[in-house]
């Protein structure tokens, strides 16, 4: 079984809080340290988006990653808080882009080769059940209306791969209240959604 990507560590040992100061600093060449520190992470973590990828799709976890670093670079600063808070982004920014190839690829059809999501990646849910990333990502909306820190925890924990004490300390919240959180958000979205992923 393939564990999931863990946000603090580094295979490279170098030390990501730092490059990102020096990022948000303006330095470019810290920019490019810390896409190379974390690139084992984040291919990690777009390899665990795909993981439900139904045959015949055309994605990879390094084209993924290679896009998201071209994403990274274009876009206006990011005011960098800590190594977690860059993978919450980074999970935020293959969520958009894992929808936007679905949509381009389908053009509005549902199933077919869409990019699947499981809402039992959390530890300790027993019951199996995966979805279209467009129809989470359609779900997620409508949570964010309704709860917008309850779908950032649900984004933070599916899409970015963070630990309920990570996405504890990104939200300010305490870990109880990650659980609270969770348990709810994901029996709403259960019943948002049906077993062929449809709304």
């Amino acid at each position: 079984m393939t564990s999931k990507p863990r946000p603090n560590s580094d295979a490279n040992g170098g030390d990501l809080t730092s490059l990102l100061v020096e990022w948000r600093g303006g330095n470019s060449e810290a920019g490019k340290q810390l896409m190379a520190a974390a690139y084992d992470n984040l291919c990690r973590l777009a390899a665990h988006y795909l993981r439900h990828e139904r045959a015949g799709h055309t994605l990879q976890p390094t084209e993924l990653v290679n896009e998201l670093y071209i994403k990274l670079f274009s876009s206006a600063p990011v005011d960098w808080h800590d190594r977690i808070h860059f993978f919450a982004v980074a999970g935020r920014q293959l969520r958009r882009m894992l929808v936007d190839h679905a949509r381009s690829r389908h053009a509005g059809k549902r199933g077919g080769n869409a990019v699947q999501v499981s809402l039992t990646a959390a530890r300790g849910v027993a019951q199996a059940a995966d979805f279209d990333i467009l129809e989470i990502d359609e779900a997620l909306t409508r949570l964010e209306a309704l709860d917008a820190r309850v779908a950032s925890g649900v984004e933070l924990r599916l899409l970015a791969g963070l630990t309920e004490a990570e996405i504890a300390e990104v939200l300010a919240v305490s870990p109880a209240t990650v659980r609270r959180d969770w348990r709810f958000a994901r029996a709403w979205l259960m019943s948002q959604l049906d077993d062929s992923g449809r709304l």
